[in-house]
């Protein structure tokens, strides 16, 4: 299905083995509302897949959960500037 060498299957998962969350509790990373999400944006803070992470849950539609250091609010943000981005060169 992937031919290109160079195109990252959006599938592979493996960059999670090199994650710092590896081993860490789930759940700090799904705070409950209004909890702080400060434990969870340190784990990532300086993680060498923090982006790879990051659009793994932009690609998939992460609802819920802290993914690539940002929040659900963080990542609907930036869904939205990337959206308005294509309409503008679409309609360009």
């Amino acid at each position: 299905m992937y031919d290109d060498v160079d195109e990252p299957d959006p599938g592979d998962s493996g960059w999670q083995d090199d994650a710092n969350c590896l081993g860490v509790d789930p759940d700090l990373f799904f705070p409950e509302r209004g909890a702080s999400t400060r434990e969870a944006k340190e784990v990532c803070r300086g993680c060498v897949v923090r982006e790879d992470c990051l659009e793994f849950a932009l690609r998939n539609g992460e609802k819920f959960g802290i993914w690539g250091g940002l929040s659900e609010r963080e990542r609907r943000r930036i869904r939205r500037q990337r959206a308005q981005a294509a309409r503008s060169i679409v309609g360009a």
